[in-house]
């Protein structure tokens, strides 16, 4: 997952000046594309300027139902529906079942995820 410091306009324009830098530099200090000496400087200054790790995630809902399930819908279509009662999860594509796990430990629910996520 790609991640970023977010900063206000007027701390980007502060960090770059303060160490005479473009506002490209500053953007990919903090959007972490490059980790020489100057970017961990910049990072460190956008975080004691109240900087926010932001993490980009794919979208997802998930829903604890009362009839013993926990439902995710994903981006593309996909809905995990995971059986509290018996461990066991099934993938739904588009209202068709394309694949069954039982006994899914909560260790394996992101590889589950993962695969699921690469449907289309």
């Amino acid at each position: 997952m790609k991640k970023y410091i977010h900063l206000k306009k007027e701390d980007r324009e502060f960090i770059a000046k303060a160490f005479g830098i473009t506002p490209r530099m500053v953007f990919s200090a903090v959007h972490f594309e490059s980790d020489s000496e100057l970017a961990r400087k910049v990072r460190k200054l956008a975080m004691e300027r109240g900087g926010i790790v932001m993490v980009e995630a794919p979208e997802a809902e998930t829903l604890f139902d009362a009839d013993g399930y926990m439902r995710q819908r994903l981006g593309n279509g996909v809905l995990l529906e995971f059986n509290l009662q018996d461990s066991s999860c099934v993938v739904l594509h588009k209202g068709e079942s394309v694949r069954k796990y039982e006994n899914v430990l909560i260790r394996e629910i992101p590889q589950i995820q993962a695969w699921a996520s690469a449907l289309r």
